[in-house]
């Protein structure tokens, strides 16, 4: 075979062409960096190496994301479980001001995000951004009807109790478009399995299903009852989840213009299904197995911005929806609080777990990488919520000012430009509906318990527990003296201010 030599003015018209079509991208992408949220599902504080020096399973990639980038340690989901938070952190509003006071959507519930509510992938799309959705929704769907409509426009969102909400299937026509979901909130893709424990245990693309479900969940698989489509395998959604991300970044290193990826992922939440290589990789169980495959799919991302060359502008944030409830991963569960028995606390030091308000249940990890623009090995100990992100990502895109009801600009933070500290303070919500405010070091919980999951060890016979809890975070993270007696003029300003803030419809005091 003959090698055609190149000429040296051949080589330069190359090399010149090269650095002109390397210009135009970043001309392009000018103030426009990618970005990339990894949100793991029911991950604790205390889950990674990085945030915990007892935890019993390897995160490599997560810690290498924390020593080229910033890590909070004081980052909070708007909600201690999973559909609040998907809302907020898209919205950048509590999801208790919408019909859902409490708990989370249930199998065939419709939307909860409003059709003509801002978000950010809508914001992010008027920025020239393509926006991608790929992995767990959870924020409903319109499901059509065998005789026209939707079926589920009649049902209360969050009425779990409904026997013949179960049963609404059997009335639905699965080879037609679905109204609501991710396309309706922004996205100009989806790929996903909505929710890994609901029906119809079948993929999604954009707003149909890929299969049509033809049997029915066996008793013995975890997850509610319903349809689904024949050989259906839990262990296999996690895995075809990173390579559907790690395609489309891919994709995206030839093209000029910026993508928006929304990467939910379904674990470490139930079912917990680790793929067979992971199994053993932990010490503490299928629990931390599965933890470390959300690992491994961090690191799938990064090598995937690397291989394509975008790794230098995309920013890539790694957090989690809420607290973890600690199952062991028996039987693909377990139960609340079992993992421990591995001597891995996921909350450690924190005490609770999901569907608390206690700090577990809400103060999650929140890793932000950004190479050369965010300093590395950077430690932020601002109080911050996942509600916060929309605002602070219009700035980084440079958005037309749009303030949003719950969401703060931490733009400046990220980028070193500032350390003021950027929020008063933020509410946080439980499972059952139970609020609390947080002040500087203050936290003020109105009610008795966690709200949650926890039992109430404080409450023991012939002693009378006082109506709320008061904690000074800054000398007990724990939550372990409760001060709420100790300090009325607290607890009446905090009080107050929740009470303002829920009345008003905002908590951001520039919010028009």
């Amino acid at each position: 075979m003959k090698v055609k030599q190149i000429s040296t003015k051949g080589l330069t018209v190359l090399f010149l062409g090269l650095a002109a079509c390397q210009q135009v991208k970043e001309d392009a992408f000018a103030g426009r960096p990618n970005i990339i949220i990894i949100l793991a599902d029911d991950m604790g504080y205390g889950d990674l190496e990085v945030y915990n020096d007892e935890s019993k399973i390897p995160t490599p990639s997560m810690n290498a994301m924390a020593a080229g980038g910033m890590r909070f340690t004081d980052a909070h989901s708007p909600s201690s479980v999973c559909t609040p938070t998907r809302y907020g952190l898209l919205t950048g509003r509590y999801a208790w001001r919408t019909p859902l006071k409490k708990g989370v959507l249930w199998v065939w519930d419709k939307p909860l995000i409003e059709k003509d509510r801002e978000t950010m992938p809508k914001m992010l799309k008027k920025q020239g951004y393509h926006t991608v959705c790929i992995g767990k929704w959870h924020l409903g769907w319109r499901w059509p009807g065998k005789q026209g409509g939707f079926m589920n426009d009649t049902v209360a969102i969050g009425e779990y109790s409904m026997e013949e909400r179960y049963q609404l299937w059997k009335k639905m026509d699965f080879s037609q478009p679905l109204g609501g979901g991710p396309l309706e909130a922004g996205f100009d893709y989806y790929f996903g399995d909505d929710v890994p424990n609901f029906p119809p245990y079948v993929f999604f693309e954009n707003n149909k299903l890929l299969a049509m479900p033809d049997t029915l969940k066996p008793g013995n698989m975890f997850g509610a009852p319903g349809p689904m489509v024949s050989g259906w395998d839990l262990a296999n959604v996690m895995p075809t989840l990173t390579q559907r991300a790690v395609s489309y970044i891919e994709e995206q290193g030839k093209k000029d213009t910026p993508f928006f990826l929304y990467f939910p992922l379904t674990a470490p939440h139930t079912p917990i299904a680790p793929a067979d290589e992971f199994i053993g990789k932990s010490s503490a169980g299928r629990y931390g197995d599965y933890v470390n495959q959300v690992d491994y799919t961090v690191g799938q991302v990064m090598e995937a911005l690397t291989r394509s060359g975008q790794r230098e502008n995309t920013i890539v944030i790694f957090t989690s929806d809420n607290g973890s409830p600690g199952r062991n991963g028996e039987q693909m569960g377990g139960a609340t609080g079992s993992v421990k028995n591995y001597d891995h606390d996921p909350g450690r030091p924190l005490r609770g777990m999901k569907a608390d308000i206690w700090e577990g249940g809400h103060r999650v990890p929140f890793i932000i990488s950004w190479p050369g623009k965010i300093q590395s090995g950077s430690v932020c100990d601002q109080l911050f919520g996942l509600n916060d992100l929309i605002a602070t990502l219009a700035a980084v895109t440079g958005a037309p000012d749009r303030e949003y009801e719950d969401s703060f600009d931490f733009n400046k933070v990220w980028l070193g430009m500032s350390d003021e500290p950027v929020r008063e303070d933020l509410i946080h919500h439980s499972i059952q509906g139970m609020f609390s405010i947080r002040k500087g070091p203050w936290k003020l919980i109105l009610g008795e318990g966690s709200g949650g999951w926890s039992p109430n060890p404080d409450k023991k016979p012939g002693v009378v527990l006082p109506p709320g809890q008061l904690y000074n975070l800054a000398e007990d993270l724990a939550e372990e003296n409760n001060l709420y007696n100790e300090y009325p003029e607290i607890v009446a300003e905090l009080t107050a201010r929740l009470d303002r803030y829920k009345e008003q419809g905002f908590s951001n005091p520039d919010f028009k």
